[in-house]
């Protein structure tokens, strides 16, 4: 049915009236009413299973259409799983050309303080550096560690296997998504962003609180900073010094994203189907990457790639880059149907999908595994 802009018109003004009148009934409750109207606008902080909801039947749609539950498994053959979720980290740098990630070594929850620093001098791994669990995800028990004594801290709480990486300085983080079917030589990158961790900067006059407050993301997550930072929280931060609150750029960790779209090009595709062929079998799925500038990364220097995920990674190029929830629906039903398409293909050469028993078993052991990371993780500060 065709809408005029009279039509259009009428409803905003039918809109407004009714606001104002609500306003008039709820009297001092109106301005609650009003963050309930501005929560519900804003998509982007809904809980990932609303937002993804709507869209479940499409998802439905493919298990039917393939005959199988866990039809996306044989989409990158090499990842447990096919990289959608409680994948090894350690599966995924093994793929890795050594020279193309950070130093990398992992620690048993049982190891001795002796064996981790005979690691780290074997890796040259200096502080600061980075850990975070073998499995995992979503920024979950990922600290960035200054000294020996926070080291000790993580790992006499840390029940699980973690990874101990080298902190990487290059100033620009980006995640690259990546498409590729297995029978064709080139793929495509769907999205390009600049990912900017949580931070505040000083201004000389207020504390790490108060700053806190003020930033827009910073203040709908009071309570998880304060078990952060809670020695710096009534610190006045100096002016101009930037203050990290979070090294995991993840969306839901408050990280702001910055849309570098136009920068695709064949450069930065032929960058990442080299990566993609030495990987072997790695068809789908999004790079974090950490380099000197976009040009240098586009040249294929000066980068190095903190992780990549399979095809449980999410097209996170529609969150902060201007999206409506009708386009960012668009954006991950095509990511949907080409994860389908390569999945189908690979199922068509042999590879089969995961039973529905293993998988099912698999899932409920990595959600309980999630469920108690979580719990440390709030416990680990």
């Amino acid at each position: 049915m065709h809408t005029s802009l009279f039509d259009t018109a009428n409803v905003i003004n039918s809109f407004t009236i009714a606001v104002c009148c609500l306003g008039f009934i709820f009297g001092d409750n109106f301005e609650h009413l009003k963050n309930i109207f501005k929560r519900i606008a804003n998509w982007e902080a809904w809980p990932f299973k609303l937002i993804y909801a709507p869209i479940t039947p499409v998802w439905l749609w493919y298990i039917l259409r393939s005959g199988y539950v866990w039809f996306f498994t044989p989409s990158n053959p090499k990842l447990t799983f096919g990289g959608m979720e409680g994948e090894p980290k350690k599966e995924m740098y093994d793929l890795l050309p050594k020279e193309l990630y950070p130093p990398t070594f992992n620690v048993l929850p049982k190891e001795d303080v002796a064996s981790i620093n005979e690691k780290l001098q074997q890796h040259k791994i200096v502080y600061p550096f980075i850990v975070k669990p073998e499995i995992g995800g979503q920024g979950i028990l990922f600290r960035k560690i200054d000294t020996e004594k926070e080291l000790l801290h993580y790992h006499s709480i840390m029940p699980f296997e973690y990874i101990v990486q080298q902190l990487v300085h290059y100033p620009v983080e980006v995640s690259v998504f990546y498409i590729r079917h297995p029978q064709q030589e080139k793929g495509i990158v769907t999205g390009f962003l600049h990912k900017i961790p949580l931070q505040v900067t000083g201004n000389g006059k207020d504390t790490l609180e108060q700053l806190i407050l003020e930033h827009p993301k910073g203040q709908k997550r009071t309570e998880e900073l304060y078990g952060k930072h809670k020695d710096k929280w009534n610190t006045v931060i100096p002016a101009g010094e930037r203050y990290m609150l979070s090294y995991a750029a993840n969306h839901n960790r408050g990280a702001n994203f910055v849309d570098l779209k136009e920068h695709i090009d064949e450069k930065l595709v032929s960058i990442f189907d080299n990566i993609s062929h030495s990987i072997n079998d790695f068809f789908y799925g999004r790079y974090d990457i950490m380099c000197a500038s976009v040009e240098d990364l586009k040249n294929g220097k000066n980068f190095t790639i903190l992780e990549y995920n399979g095809c449980g990674a999410e097209p996170n190029h529609f969150y902060d880059t201007g999206y409506t929830l009708p386009g960012a629906y668009k954006e991950i039903l095509k990511h949907w149907k080409a994860l389908y398409q390569i999945s189908k293909y690979n199922r068509q050469q042999g590879i089969q999908p995961w039973p529905m028993q293993k998988g099912r078993r698999f899932l409920k052991k990595t959600n309980e595994h999630i469920k108690e990371m979580k719990a440390i993780d709030e416990q680990i500060g």
